[in-house]
């Protein structure tokens, strides 16, 4: 029997969330969004002066702990299936699928000011008009995206 369930509660995890983003503003005044710490980590890798070197501490903490949970969990090691988009491509022509889809969400999170979880936990919390409008389109798109790959597809991606 394992320690986690396949995916926590949202009960459990909607609270931490807001628990977690209300004693980051307490704590530093800053969003805790995931896009920030890679920013600080391309400024150190390119020699750059970092402005908020406490985020690699952050990225540390994420990789971390999702390590921890994988180890607890009995799930250590890479991955190798990616849903259904895996079942209907072979390992290589996915592989660049999955880059030019990360180039692209970075891009975008980098030019929306945030990712999804900065404007939908951070900016949203603190009634940011950007934010709230970014949320929507964010969300508004997955909906969209999605009913048009089950559309096109038939059902089976």
């Amino acid at each position: 029997m394992s320690l986690f369930h396949d995916q926590p509660e949202w009960y459990y995890l909607g609270p931490l969330f807001g628990i977690t983003v209300a004693a980051m503003y307490a704590v530093s005044n800053k969003p805790l969004g995931a896009t920030g710490f890679y920013a600080q980590l391309t400024d150190k890798l390119l020699g750059r002066p970092m402005k908020e070197a406490w985020r690699l501490w952050y990225l540390l903490g994420v990789m971390l702990g999702g390590m921890s949970g994988a180890w607890i969990s009995g799930n250590v090691g890479p991955a190798s299936y990616y849903g259904k988009l895996g079942d209907l491509l072979t390992l290589p022509a996915l592989i660049p699928i999955l880059f030019i889809g990360g180039v692209l969400m970075g891009i975008g999170a980098r030019s929306a000011g945030g990712c999804t979880s900065g404007h939908g936990l951070c900016g949203t919390s603190t009634l940011s008009p950007g934010s709230i409008v970014s949320t929507i389109v964010f969300f508004g798109v997955a909906v969209i995206v999605t009913w048009i790959l089950n559309l096109v597809t038939g059902g089976t991606l």
